[in-house]
């Protein structure tokens, strides 16, 4: 990804309250374009992500956070708060498997912006 753009993977403790996850979430992300991976949101294709993600980018956003749920998922607040909802699947799925799939998504993504081949 560092050949596209800086990319940082920050984890969060998770905490004993779902109050305290969504608190530390939303003040890690404070200030940046919020993307919640949740089961419950949109499901988009890898056009419609690059497409939209080359939007952003016109416009000149810097910073973008992807917030992965821990195991009990995010909780309404974190949603409430996020620029945009995003499904990768209806399944559930385990965090880092869900990560694996949002950053070759981003990948995609890039190379579809840049006109890169882009293989199905």
């Amino acid at each position: 990804m560092e050949r596209y753009a800086p990319v940082e993977t920050r984890y969060l403790k998770e905490s004993t309250t779902a109050a305290e996850n969504t608190k530390r979430q939303l003040e890690a992300t404070e200030g940046t374009f919020r993307i919640v991976l949740d089961e419950r949101g949109e499901i988009w294709d890898t056009l419609k992500f690059a497409t939209t993600a080359g939007d952003w980018a016109d416009r000149g956003t810097k910073k973008v956070s992807v917030l992965l749920g821990a195991a009990s998922g995010h909780e309404h607040g974190v949603r409430s708060q996020a620029d945009l909802v995003l499904a990768l699947s209806r399944f559930t799925l385990q965090h880092e498997l869900a990560l694996l799939l949002f950053v070759e998504q981003l990948y995609r993504a890039y190379t579809v912006i840049r006109g890169e081949p882009y293989h199905k």
